[in-house]
């Protein structure tokens, strides 16, 4: 039962564009410690403090977000602008959830490019990649703790990971395999499946939000055939005239080509957030383009931590190093190339989820509560930790065997992963703070020269 409005506080005034505006350019700033940190913030300005939104109906657009591939937190920051301020709202809050994060990253990219064999550079990775594979895990942990709350979603989770781990099912079958289960749960075991992703019934309220449970469906937001067409057709065109001018201009085995057709599907496999999909991008970027190195590719993942923004936007760490590597427009252009590479992928991997929120958007508002969409979302996210799980191994891999199982282990990394995960696990610390003591041990450890 929802707890009534204090009579003191009366629904806030409408929120200006520009207002709105300056809030989205701050929230991409501050944006870090990952899609729940995110979220968390998300709730705490626009649900507790600013009330733009109430927490069920806050609740409900994460809920389809998390359902879509792609990242849940700039999709949801997506849908709450689309909701105020019509498409240019939704444009406006997601773009500058990314835009951040390309500028810094593209930045710090170069630098570890140019100088990342100083000492110092060095040293600060050392630390940082035991850091992520804990980070990694504490995601599993977290995940699974607001998820696997009965036998049926813990046997999908154990059954994902044997599936990936040992049988090397491709993830999109995973996930459709467990939306499959989640909807023939919901029809026959709905108390099994019910608990919306991990996120649970709204029973708090914080006040009388400006679109609050009751508000009426904006004219914007209600479904039509005819909108839905027009948005399909924009997306279309968005994607078709950038990859075919990439083709037209460097062919189709070009490097930034490729890329932009690698990411688009990439970007369609995102259930779960980033961590399920790197596997993919590993397998791709390092396996079979070469763009970059297992060990290059760690380090990415260790800026993508360290950044504001969706973790997603390690790909635009993959891009720019693979653009620069490839010297994909010539041997004197090798920073433009990066940065146009980083630039291109971003807007290929985000392109679909601006569209998932554009064109479904319409269709969630009419679905408030409804077990049918939740149910397969539950089964799916309980999917996702077996898969993360298995992410975990897979870091811990190439961090404590850098140079595989026959070579020695690297017991100085082992138990710089082994505080970060106590700190994460036991004590709760903040991931920022993890991050930056590891950083510290590892470069103290290279330049005493035990590293």
């Amino acid at each position: 039962m929802r707890t009534p409005a204090p009579p003191d506080q009366a629904s806030p005034a409408p929120v200006r564009f520009g207002d709105a505006f300056r809030f989205w350019l701050k929230l991409g700033c501050i944006s870090f410690g990952g899609p729940a940190g995110q979220i968390a913030i998300m709730h705490q300005e626009l649900v507790e403090r600013r009330r733009w939104i109430s927490e069920r109906r806050f609740l409900h657009a994460l809920n389809y977000c998390m359902l879509l591939p792609g990242p849940e937190a700039q999709q949801l920051a997506t849908y709450i602008g689309w909701l105020m301020h019509r498409t240019r709202g939704g444009l406006v809050a997601g773009g500058l959830f990314v835009l951040p994060s390309l500028l810094l990253l593209t930045g710090l990219s170069w630098v570890y490019i140019a100088f990342g064999d100083l000492p110092l550079v060095a040293g600060l990775f050392y630390g940082i990649k035991p850091a992520v594979t804990a980070i990694v895990l504490q995601a599993a942990h977290r995940i699974g703790g607001r998820t696997l709350k009965n036998g049926w979603l813990w046997a999908i989770a154990a059954a994902s990971f044997v599936a990936i781990f040992a049988g090397g099912v491709p993830f999109p079958a995973i996930v459709l395999a467990a939306g499959l289960a989640g909807y023939a749960g919901g029809r026959f075991m709905p108390d099994k499946f019910q608990l919306g992703g991990g996120h649970g019934a709204a029973a708090r309220s914080f006040g009388a939000a400006l679109i609050d449970d009751d508000t009426p469906t904006p004219a914007h937001a209600r479904f039509s055939w005819r909108k839905l067409a027009g948005i399909a057709a924009a997306g279309a065109a968005l994607w078709a005239v950038p990859m075919a001018a990439l083709a037209a201009l460097f062919g189709w085995q070009h490097t930034l080509t490729q890329m932009g057709w690698f990411f688009t599907k990439a970007a369609l496999l995102t259930f779960g957030g980033a961590y399920a999909v790197l596997p993919y991008v590993y397998q791709g970027a390092v396996d079979h383009y070469g763009w970059l190195s297992a060990a290059q590719m760690m380090d990415g993942l260790a800026l993508g931590e360290t950044t504001p923004g969706p973790l997603i936007m390690v790909v635009a760490f993959v891009a720019f190093v693979g653009g620069y590597a490839k010297a994909a427009l010539g041997p004197d252009a090798l920073f433009l190339a990066g940065a146009t590479a980083a630039a291109l992928v971003t807007w290929f991997t985000f392109l679909p989820s601006f569209l998932f929120i554009l064109a479904g958007g319409p269709l969630v508002e009419s679905t408030h509560g409804d077990l049918k969409f939740t149910a397969p979302l539950t089964a799916i996210t309980a999917a996702v930790v077996g898969v993360i799980v298995n992410l975990a191994l897979f870091f811990a891999y190439h961090v404590l065997w850098p140079q595989g199982f026959a070579l020695r282990f690297d017991w100085l990394s082992a138990l710089i992963a082994l505080g970060a995960a106590v700190a994460l696990l036991r004590y709760k610390a903040n991931v920022m703070h993890v991050i930056a003591a590891c950083a510290l041990a590892g470069l103290a450890l290279r330049l005493a020269g035990a590293a």
